[in-house]
């Protein structure tokens, strides 16, 4: 077991994006993040939520799970006594669904935890790689706007581009994309934007070589899925569905994706994507790591579980700068010419705070106390 907890600070805080954010379902200039702060043993441990402002990408939103982790489950774990990142989730487990605030408190638990005792979190869950294959996802822009950004991230070095998609906006973009860069890896992801009877429209895009399509039906219609996969050739990944490790295998063994989207805020935390890692590697299907626009904290978490051997495809983790101007870490992460990035080997998360900063951007905090 670990250490009691002494304290957990809930802070949120407001970073102006680069440039704007558009999923069929959010429209972002401005990311409003909670973070998680846990002291434990005199040793102080961080966490990002990846819930969004709005419940738009999944039911969870900023003001929800601050709320969540103020009424119940920062209580929880000021009362559990002993505690750490393994057997937090049976202490959270009396609250029903909250995945991304369940995150945030397990991560900043296991961060101390790591601080403590020296580990890096990659080697806690089991990563054997230094460095992290990395991706980019645009969002929707004119085309002529698109191509100017897609040409920048190639020349950045990055190893695929993937494109958000929705009805009406989808063979254009790729097909302007496919035109201009032949050889790019290049993905579409349509947030569950279109329906079963759309599935023309999808097989429209099987002429350009796309990697993957992402969760192309609503997340609750695994069926629909099925059939979408069964009659397009190009490859059905799974985001907004994926919810666990059960939920995972259940969707791989009805056929609705050949491809896997972890996002530990989405399951409940980075104990719970290992497992949702480990079905894929189980079933040979692939699985890659997904991002919610995370600061530097969120960012190096991410890193740590996509060390792990089971993710083979690019991972959503582009350099801070593609989002910030400055971040909330230190030392903020950068993409190798060779499209990689490092794992941080420290102790815990393996990034220091820049506390300065982010009194200078906060909207909010409040500390808790047993």
């Amino acid at each position: 077991m670990g250490a009691p907890i002494e304290r957990v600070e809930l802070r949120r805080v407001a970073l102006p994006l680069v440039a704007p954010f558009r999923t069929a379902t959010v429209d972002l200039t401005v990311r409003e993040v909670l973070l998680v702060r846990v002291v434990a043993g005199g040793v102080e441990g961080w966490g990002e939520c990846g819930a969004l402002p709005e419940p738009g990408y999944t039911a969870e939103y900023v003001d929800g799970a601050h709320g969540i982790l103020r009424q119940h489950l920062v209580p929880l774990a000021l009362a559990a006594g002993e505690i750490d990142g393994a057997s937090l989730g049976a202490v959270l487990a009396p609250v029903r669904g909250h995945p991304m605030a369940k995150a945030a408190l397990e991560v900043a638990v296991l961060d101390a935890e790591l601080r403590a005792t020296g580990g890096s979190l990659a080697a806690r869950l089991g990563g054997t790689r230094d460095r992290v294959e990395c991706g980019v996802s645009v969002g929707r822009f004119p085309v002529a706007e698109l191509l100017e950004q897609v040409e920048g991230y190639v020349a950045d070095g990055y190893r695929r581009v993937k494109l958000k998609i929705l009805p009406g906006h989808d063979v254009e973009p790729i097909a302007a994309v496919r035109a201009k860069f032949p050889d790019v890896a290049l993905w579409a992801d349509a947030n569950g934007s279109y329906s079963p009877d759309d599935r023309d429209a999808l097989r429209a895009l099987d002429e350009y070589g796309l990697g993957l399509l992402e969760q192309p039906l609503p997340e609750d219609d695994l069926l629909g899925s099925a059939a979408v996969a069964a009659e397009i050739a190009t490859p059905v990944c799974l985001d907004e569905a994926i919810t666990s490790a059960r939920a995972a295998d259940q969707a791989i063994a009805l056929g609705a994706c050949s491809v896997v989207n972890v996002k530990a805020a989405r399951v409940g935390g980075y104990l719970e994507a290992v497992r949702v890692h480990d079905v894929g590697r189980a079933r040979d299907v692939p699985v890659w790591c997904g991002g919610m626009l995370e600061t530097g904290i969120g960012r190096a978490a991410n890193l740590a579980v996509a060390s792990l051997l089971g993710f083979t495809l690019p991972a959503d983790l582009s350099a801070s700068a593609r989002y910030f101007a400055r971040d909330v870490i230190v030392e903020p992460f950068t993409l190798a010419p060779d499209g990689t990035m490092a794992v941080p080997t420290s102790a815990g998360l393996g990034v220091t705070v820049d506390l300065d900063y982010l009194d200078a951007i906060t909207l909010d905090r409040e500390v808790l106390a047993p």
